[in-house]
């Protein structure tokens, strides 16, 4: 089953309860048929994890009985993307669902100089939460205990001044080279562009700002398949990790 999202304002730990409504409890209801009886794994997005018994169902919640409460530690090795806004909305959609997906810690939408779409700023509230709900559909499907971070959108200056990354890397299709890195135990920060990718300015000022520009291989990918991939990658080199807790 889904892992499901519970908000402080529905958890009474003192008394070991639980409600559970919203988008959470349609698809419980609706989609699972969930029935009384039923053991649900839920989790706060922030490390509490426990099961749910659920004792009633109401027509816009349900509530039952926590058991088996307990922390889950947060992995040790966090990946950001910080990824510019796509001309098509849909592709920067399919950017947040497989980058949770992998395990993203933290996605930071960019406007940089070949940003096509940028939003106004009375629309980027509904934007946000209509990313927020993909990312939360996401992490439900792939059982993460650790809602990935989602930003209101930065322009590229912004983002190079992100700091507390052990590495910053920037994708560009002119390089040639991957450095060799451990990832384990690390903060590792992509920059990832637009269509057209970043401008060769923007790449001298991210490596004058520290950031180190990486190939992701002869063919040139689309963008939100770079910014999937940054993901995938360093999920891939922890998995042969011995500590599961520096994996994504």
């Amino acid at each position: 089953m889904d892992l499901f999202y519970v908000q402080s304002r529905q958890l009474d730990l003192e008394h070991a309860r639980a409600v559970i409504d919203g988008e959470e409890f349609h698809h419980l209801a609706r989609v699972l048929r969930c029935q009384p009886g039923d053991l649900v794994p839920i989790t706060d997005g922030a490390g509490f994890a426990a099961e749910l018994a659920v004792e009633a169902i109401g027509k816009s919640s349900l509530e039952g009985a926590i058991r088996n409460p307990h922390h889950v530690p947060p992995p040790e090795t966090q990946v950001t993307v910080a990824m510019s806004l796509l001309k098509l909305p849909q592709r920067f959609d399919l950017f947040l669902e497989k980058a949770t997906e992998l395990g993203v810690t933290r996605i930071v939408p960019m406007i940089t100089k070949r940003t096509v779409s940028t939003p106004d700023s009375g629309k980027i509230e509904r934007k946000l939460e209509r990313w927020s709900g993909i990312v939360h559909s996401a992490a439900r499907q792939s059982r993460r205990f650790y809602l990935p971070e989602l930003t209101p959108p930065l322009a590229f200056r912004e983002a190079l001044a992100l700091d507390g990354y052990d590495l910053r890397l920037i994708a560009h299709e002119s390089e040639e080279r991957f450095p060799a890195f451990d990832p384990a135990g690390k903060k590792i920060l992509f920059l990832v562009g637009g269509e057209g990718g970043f401008t060769d300015a923007e790449v001298a000022d991210a490596t004058q700002a520290g950031f180190t520009p990486v190939s992701f291989g002869a063919s040139v990918l689309r963008a939100e398949t770079a910014g999937i991939f940054a993901v995938a990658l360093v999920r891939s080199m922890l998995l042969a990790e011995a500590d599961p807790a520096k994996r994504l």
